[in-house]
C-alpha cells in the first residue's frame, strides 16, 4: 500500500485490475485504492507475473503493507491455485502460513513495499494497525504473551485497523466477541460491515451516547444519528459506502455544522462570451490542442472578483480571518463513483490558455484516477458546475476551510427583454445562466457576497475580445 501523502496512514484496496497468473509490465496499473483524499490506480513496480495476492478488495490496510507479490524471474512458473486468496474474504495468506512465513522465498517483488528494481525483501505481513514488522523466524508461530490462548486470540481480533476499530466504537460493537476472517481471526472492515448489514444487535450499542461523533474522520455515517436506527427490510439491498462516499458524507455534514450557509443568485448573460468563444474557438484549439469551454472564462472572471473582494478568498481560524494570498481554484469534477475537486494552483498567474490547459488536464486525470493527493488540496475557492447536467440553479455546500463556493447553472438560450438602440424595450434571444454563491455568514455579509457575484457578472458580460 503506497504512501499517497504525508497525512495518509491507510488506504482501501478497492479493486484488483489483475489476477494471480497475469503478466504485468512495469508501471502498468494493477490495482485501485481509495484514501480519504483521492482514488488512484497503482502501477506495478516491476515487470513479471502476479504470484500472490495478499489483500482482498475492500480491505483497508496501513501504508507500506504488502498487498501482493510479483514473480520477476523470467520464465518462472506460478501456481495460481495455491496463490489465490481464500474465498472466505481473508487477506489471501496460504493455509498453514503464519504472518512471518508469508514473506518468504524466491525472486518476488513486494507490491507497495520496497523500491522498484531492488533485491527481494523478506517482509512479514504485519497486522495493518500494528505498524511493526514481525521478527519471528520463518516457520515459527508468532510469540504468545503470558496468559491463556483465548485472551491472546481476542487481542489479535481487537488489534484491527484504525478504521475497523472506529466503526466498532461508533456502533457499540465488541470486536473481541467477533470471529473475523483475517489472519488469526482479525476482524476486517468487510466482516464488520457484513455484521452491521445483517441487523445483528451489537452489545453496548444502546448505551452509546447520543452525541457520539459520527462525523469524525474515519466514521461511516457522516453525521449524528437522530431517531431510531435504520435497519434493512426483507428484499432490500445493502451496500457499504465507498471510502470516497464516506469522506464526502463526513465533509458535507461537518461543513454545514461549521459555516453559517447563505446563498444568493444572479442571472448572467453569456451572449458576448459565446460569440468570443465561437470566433476564436477553431484557432485556439488548433494552437493549444485544448478544447475551449465556458469554464475558463468563468474561472478568469472569478479570480478577478476575488482580487476585488479578498474576504471571499479567506478562511476562519477561531476568532481570526486568514486572507489567502494564493488564488487556488478548486473545480468540482463529477465521476461515476463520486466527486473530486482538483485544484488549479495560482490561477491568478495563468492566462486563459493556461487555465484551459490546467483545467482539462486535471479533469482528465481525475476521471482516470491519475491525480495525486496534493492536487486536491489547498484550494482557496471552489466552483461547481451542475449546469452540465441541466440543473438551473443550486445551493452548494462550502468546502472547508473555505468560506464560499460558486455554483454554475445550465447555460442556455432564453428570451430576454433588452433595451434597443433607441432605448425602447425589445425581446431578444440571449445565452444566460443562473449563478449562485454560497457563503459563510460568520464573516461575509450578504452585501459583500452580492457585490462579489455582481463583479463576476460584469466581468463575464464585458469580457474583452482581445484575441485568446
Amino acid at each position: 500500500m503506497p504512501q499517497m501523502g504525508e497525512s495518509i496512514a491507510e488506504g482501501t484496496l478497492s479493486k484488483w485490475l489483475k489476477k494471480v497468473g497475469d503478466e504485468v509490465k512495469r508501471d502498468e496499473p494493477i490495482f485501485e485504492i481509495s484514501t480519504d483524499k483521492v482514488d488512484a490506480e497503482i502501477p506495478a513496480p516491476n515487470a513479471g507475473v502476479i504470484a500472490e495476492i495478499l489483500v482482498t478488495e475492500g480491505q483497508t490496510v496501513a501504508v507500506q503493507t504488502v498487498v501482493a507479490r510479483i514473480e520477476t524471474e523470467k520464465g518462472a512458473m506460478v501456481s495460481a491455485g495455491a496463490a489465490a486468496p481464500a474465498a472466505s474474504g481473508t487477506m489471501g495468506v496460504k493455509p498453514g502460513l503464519d504472518a512471518s512465513r508469508a514473506a518468504e522465498a524466491g525472486t518476488v517483488a513486494a507490491v507497495g513495499g520496497g523500491a522498484a528494481g531492488g533485491p527481494p525483501k523478506q517482509q512479514a505481513v504485519s497486522p495493518p494497525s500494528s505498524g511493526q514488522h514481525q521478527s519471528a523466524a520463518a516457520g515459527s508461530p508468532p510469540p504468545r504473551p503470558n496468559g491463556d490462548a483465548n485472551s491472546f486470540e481476542e487481542r489479535l481480533r481487537t488489534r484491527s485497523s484504525p478504521l475497523v476499530r472506529k466503526i466498532a466504537a461508533e456502533h457499540g460493537i465488541d470486536l473481541g466477541t467477533m470471529q473475523g476472517s483475517g489472519i488469526a481471526g482479525r476482524v476486517t472492515r468487510k466482516d464488520i460491515e457484513q455484521f452491521m448489514a445483517s441487523g445483528a444487535a451489537a452489545p453496548g450499542a444502546a448505551a452509546a451516547p447520543r452525541g457520539s461523533s459520527m462525523h469524525a474522520p474515519g466514521g461511516t455515517g457522516g453525521g449524528e444519528h437522530h431517531g431510531p436506527a435504520v435497519t434493512p427490510w426483507a428484499g432490500d439491498v445493502v451496500e457499504p459506502m465507498s471510502v470516497m462516499r464516506q469522506r464526502i458524507s463526513e465533509h458535507m455534514v461537518v461543513s454545514r455544522r461549521t459555516s453559517a450557509h447563505v446563498t444568493s443568485f444572479m442571472e448572467i448573460d453569456f451572449t458576448r462570451v459565446g460569440r468570443i468563444r465561437a470566433k476564436h474557438r477553431a484557432a485556439f484549439e488548433a494552437a493549444s490542442g485544448q478544447k475551449l469551454t465556458y469554464m475558463p472564462f468563468i474561472i478568469k472572471s472569478a479570480v478577478d472578483a476575488l482580487r476585488a473582494f479578498p474576504i471571499m478568498n479567506s478562511s476562519v481560524s477561531g476568532t481570526s480571518v486568514i486572507y489567502r494570498k494564493q488564488f487556488n481554484i478548486g473545480v468540482a469534477v463529477a465521476l461515476d463513483w463520486g466527486l473530486l475537486v482538483p485544484v488549479i494552483r495560482k490561477a491568478d498567474e495563468l492566462s486563459l490558455v493556461g487555465i484551459t490547459k490546467a483545467l482539462n488536464d486535471l479533469a482528465a486525470r481525475a476521471r482516470t484516477k491519475k491525480l495525486s493527493p496534493t492536487e486536491v488540496q489547498d484550494g482557496t475557492f471552489t466552483i461547481t458546475n451542475p449546469g452540465v447536467f441541466g440543473s438551473l440553479m443550486g445551493t452548494p455546500i462550502i468546502s472547508q476551510p473555505q468560506v464560499a463556493i460558486l455554483g454554475v447553472g445550465a447555460i442556455e438560450k432564453r428570451p430576454k427583454v433588452i433595451a434597443g438602440v433607441d432605448g425602447e424595450d425589445t425581446i431578444a434571444i440571449r445565452t444566460c445562466a443562473y449563478f449562485s454563491i454560497s457563503f459563510d455568514h460568520r464573516i461575509i455579509d450578504g452585501a459583500v457576497a452580492d457585490q462579489f457575484l455582481a463583479a463576476v457578472k460584469k466581468s463575464i458580460e464585458t469580457f474583452p475580445d482581445a484575441g485568446i
